[in-house]
């Protein structure tokens, strides 16, 4: 069991998922379904086997808040510009004190569970949830169910074969259990290109210093290679990976004096980097960037559990990879807000423990704003793994946190194949409208650190293979690769501050009124990325080294960058901004994000990620894709105003800062 979580005071266990709200009674009239507690995946095409019964898990009962329809009114408030409760949070101690499940509550979960045979793990200060550990068998026995085995994915998981109940004196308490089916190992990063220890990777050149530098007729490819013009021309190479300095002046904040001082930014991830405060440092000291920790910047800590580091890399974890997602993370909210303060929180594991370690920031107030990298590629999920989550956002509005999650890097989860559009769908977290959705976009920086043009990130890709377009991919804009996610949610109705703005085709796609995903985005594309500097493995040994990285996880600590930028001229922080943005929509504040046609750039990468021993590839990647052009067809499109891949625009310096009054 994890211990060392409760140590950590992140409070975790093993597994995690399901349950909805109690509310229909089962076949024994003392006892009560909780709805929701088996995904769609635990179905009979997907059975493998039953499941071993002494397996050993670890899980968490979550209570529902009490009177949550007051909680959800005052997160509202607090948030509305224009309402007279705006800006009046409270703090997590209040919070607990009105809304929070009682201590009796919590005490009668707890003697259950000890009468069922579990052990206790611990219980957080909000009283949100209840961790145990047992077998397998015990919670088939307790919870009224059976566990089964499938393969979804191409993973074997666990899950309950039929919904978990409870005695019905807990059914008005128990809101969820998350911990007894595996749904939670589908969680993946928004980062595109992960390249911690022990493989090392960087860009190969040529590559542009900034936007359009170099270009295929100014500058010859490795090894002779001829490219071809694409779209009638000659096209640039794509960027070395931007600076601080360039994305600050794209931004607008070189200049403003704002470096987000008195403002306290978190991040959550899994696992942790052991290089993180010396990877950081010399990334500043490289960028004219002060170095955290030090005197007139802003201070760094890491909230995370024994052992964390230790972590050995296997097919199941991916320490490696989610500390290269720590880096660009930390590194990105450093680079918009040297001064901001920046706490991190890693979960121990990469499929689990992520909403413990949401509940620790929240419920602790850890800071103004949380940015989180992560997600579902789905909105497929149990009701009852959305509804705990759901009610962590309600207390973070409360107390005027902000919580931004990156919109994912899949597009709308089609693959860019007009066939599949009937399953078109945008990640959670980000379509919950209680957080910031952050999407993503395709960046020209010019050489005086200039904003030259940004569109929706989509890219298209077409490899360059013994001087033809590879059968593979043809010709450009070839396959569909990647692109900032978005949509309308299946699962929530549209949210108030997006009536009005939102556009109704998009509101109703799938009838109804739906959330509509993102609500702001920032550079994304990967071939427009960020440079990010990070102790890595090569080949020659252990050292620090620069690559480019994109993805909507570098989407949403940016604009988490500045926001803090926002909160520290305010005074005050913004909390839940979501209002406040709609409220701005087509004013200065943003730039509106639109389509761009027949643009792209070349990418060289070598082959074995580190050198040019075994060789480059060429890629040509077309920006905007997903119109029809070509193969490749999306639900989603970059367009004037308000748009399903962009939100509604991309930051614009002074304006964005002083997007909402002082409350």
């Amino acid at each position: 069991m994890n211990r060392f979580v409760q140590r950590a005071l992140i409070a975790g266990s093993v597994g995690m998922l399901v349950l909805g709200t109690a509310v229909a009674p089962a076949a024994a009239s003392s006892r009560k379904t909780l709805a929701g507690s088996v995904p769609g995946w635990a179905n009979t095409a997907n059975f493998r086997r039953a499941a071993d019964p002494d397996t050993v898990v670890g899980f968490r009962v979550y209570l529902g808040l009490r009177h949550r329809a007051d909680a959800v009114n005052l997160a509202k408030a607090v948030s509305s510009p224009g309402s007279a409760a705006y800006g009046e949070y409270i703090s997590a101690a209040s919070f607990r004190r009105q809304f929070a499940p009682t201590k009796t509550q919590v005490s009668d979960v707890r003697s259950w569970l000890r009468n069922q045979g579990f052990t206790i793990d611990y219980t957080p200060d909000n009283r949100r949830y209840v961790a145990a550990e047992g077998t397998l068998r015990q919670a088939a026995k307790a919870f009224g169910t059976t566990f089964n085995e499938y393969r979804v994915n191409g993973k074997t998981v666990r899950s309950p074969a039929k919904s978990l109940s409870v005695p019905s004196s807990l059914g008005g308490t128990v809101m969820a259990v998350l911990g007894l089916d595996e749904s939670a190992t589908f969680i993946h990063t928004d980062s595109v290109r992960k390249a911690p220890p022990p493989a090392g990777f960087r860009n190969a050149p040529p590559c542009s210093e900034y936007y359009g530098e170099k270009t295929t007729a100014t500058n010859p490819s490795p090894q002779g290679v001829t490219l071809p013009d694409v779209f009638g021309s000659d096209q640039p190479y794509a960027p070395c990976g931007y600076t601080p300095s360039q994305l600050r002046g794209a931004y607008g904040v070189s200049g403003s004096g704002l470096d987000g001082s008195g403002v306290t930014v978190a991040v959550i991830d899994a696992y942790a980097s052991a290089t993180i405060l010396q990877d950081v440092n010399r990334y500043s000291a490289d960028h004219g960037l002060p170095a955290l920790n030090s005197a007139g910047a802003g201070h760094f800590s890491q909230v995370v559990a024994p052992g964390t580091f230790q972590r050995a890399e296997n097919p199941v974890h991916d320490p490696q990879g989610w500390s290269g997602e720590e880096t660009l993370d930390v590194e990105a909210v450093h680079s918009m807000a040297p001064g901001a303060d920046i706490v991190y929180v890693g979960a121990p594991n990469n499929y689990q423990d992520l909403d413990a370690a949401l509940n620790h920031v929240v419920d602790r107030h850890l800071a103004d704003i949380v940015t989180n990298s992560y997600g579902f590629s789905t909105e497929l999920l149990p009701t009852g793994y959305v509804k705990p989550y759901t009610d962590m956002f309600i207390q973070a509005a409360a107390e005027g946190i902000g919580v931004y999650f990156s919109s994912g890097d899949a597009g709308d989860e089609t693959g860019g194949d007009a066939d599949n559009a009937a399953s078109a769908t945008p990640d959670w977290p980000a379509s919950s409208p209680w957080v910031t959705a952050v999407g993503g976009t395709s960046l020209a920086v010019g050489a005086t650190n200039d904003y030259q043009w940004e569109t929706g990130w989509q890219s298209g890709n077409a490899q360059w293979v013994d001087g033809d377009w590879s059968d593979a991919t043809g010709d450009p804009p070839g396959l569909y690769q990647y692109g900032a996610g978005g949509g309308t949610s299946r699962l929530f109705a549209e949210p108030w501050y997006q009536a009005g703005v939102v556009p109704e085709s998009l509101a109703a796609a799938h009838g109804g009124h739906g959330r509509v995903v993102p609500d702001v985005s920032a550079v994304g594309d990967p071939n427009t990325g960020m440079l990010v500097g990070q102790t890595q493995t090569f080949p020659d040994g252990t050292y620090y080294d620069t690559y480019r990285l994109g993805g909507t996880s570098l989407s949403s600590p940016l604009l988490a960058g500045l926001v803090a930028l926002a909160d520290q001229k305010a005074g005050h922080p913004h909390g839940f901004i979501n209002p406040a943005l709609y409220a701005n929509a087509g004013t200065g504040a943003f730039r509106d994000v639109t389509a761009i046609d027949d643009t792209g750039v070349w990418r060289v990468d070598y082959v074995n990620a580190a050198d040019g021993s075994d060789g480059y590839t060429y890629k040509f990647r077309t920006f905007n894709v997903g119109d029809g052009t070509g193969d490749i067809s999306l639900t989603i499109h970059t367009a004037p105003g308000y748009d399903n891949v962009t939100g509604i625009g991309s930051p614009n310096g002074s304006a964005f800062f002083d997007l909402a009054a002082n409350p």
